[in-house]
């Protein structure tokens, strides 16, 4: 029996026990090792597929041959992005090396797809105000939030009351990219606002403990070593959800964050209130962010620390999208006459 329809008869054979689902198993593996939600998600698809595509054989039946024609299917049929293709990769790694317990030197030898080396989307800042003036509500909070502090989405979302501190106007960023914390800047000019929000969301949360909920998830073994803690305010998201939900990790009943697809659509139509032709998502606001900074004149380092870049050249990247580079490099026909 199979976890997924269409994977019948995948399972892992585990010695002295009856053998687990596989993606049973997958699941187990991946939050063991802290992986997200969103990672678990599509390392299950991405296995599924790879299963399906070899007519339903169970991975242990399989090799070099099999990934390796699974992944160039994905880029000559499927036309899909190298970032999509390493994805997949990445998951049938997993699957062989994590789940499997099979360590196949092949594996080290298939070729990763080589990511184009693009320029960001980045707005103007004029771009950037008649964006946030376009919008209103938690969406333009949020927004200004990316555009103020350099967040990456998620972290954003993530936020919890604890992690906001007005005296030294300072946001704490938790298990960034790299499962690293880091902190920012809390924008004063949105100050106000965000204690409005963080009100608005003390409010839900009496509600949810006078209804009997009100816990949320924390990370790791918290909920375990510290089991009143779920239910302090300060744990609490400061951007809730509108409505309680299953948890899909465990199948409590508790309230997540707002719902990045909610501002995914108030983006977009802010977007064309603004007039704005590029397109552009929430990682626009971050890139945005950066290239300003640099603009007005923030050394490269400060800004990689304010982004959390592990290396000082991932940040560079924004020198180009200045078209200056370290020198500041200007045209000759802007030196003409």
């Amino acid at each position: 029996m199979s976890y997924l329809p269409g994977t019948e008869g995948v399972s892992v054979a585990t010695e002295g026990r009856p053998a687990p689902r596989l993606f049973d198993e997958v699941r187990r593996r991946l939050r063991l090792k802290h992986y997200s939600l969103r990672t678990e998600q599509a390392y299950i698809g991405w296995i599924r597929r790879f299963i399906l595509s070899s007519g339903k054989r169970h991975p242990r039946a399989m090799g070099a041959a099999e990934v390796e024609r699974f992944l160039s299917d994905l880029a000559v049929r499927g036309q899909v992005a190298a970032s999509t293709q390493n994805q997949a990769l990445s998951a049938l790694l997993f699957l062989y090396r994590e789940v499997l317990s099979i360590d196949l030197p092949w594996l080290d030898n298939v070729v990763r797809a080589k990511r184009p080396q693009r320029l960001p989307t980045v707005l103007s800042q004029d771009e950037a105000r008649r964006l946030l003036a376009a919008m209103d509500g938690r969406p333009w909070l949020i927004a200004s939030l990316l555009y103020g502090t350099g967040m990456r989405l998620m972290e954003c979302l993530r936020l919890r009351v604890k992690d906001i501190d007005f005296a030294r106007h300072e946001i704490t960023v938790r298990e960034g990219k790299g499962g690293k914390d880091r902190r920012t800047m809390l924008p004063r000019a949105l100050a106000e606002s965000l204690q409005r929000e963080i009100e608005r969301a003390r409010v839900i949360h009496a509600e949810d403990l006078a209804a009997g909920f009100g816990a949320t998830r924390l990370p790791h073994a918290l909920a375990r070593k510290y089991p009143r803690t779920a239910h302090e305010f300060g744990w609490q998201f400061v951007f809730p959800s509108v409505q309680r939900a299953v948890d899909p990790l465990d199948g409590t009943i508790r309230r997540h964050h707002f719902d990045d697809a909610i501002l995914s659509r108030a983006m977009k139509t802010a977007r064309q209130r603004a007039g704005i032709d590029k397109p552009l998502s929430a990682h626009t606001l971050r890139h945005s962010f950066a290239t300003h900074l640099i603009e007005t004149g923030y050394d490269i380092r400060t800004v990689q620390e304010l982004l959390g870049h592990k290396d000082v050249s991932t940040t560079m990247i924004y020198t180009h999208v200045l078209n200056r580079g370290a020198g500041g490099v200007r045209s000759p026909l802007d030196r003409a006459g």
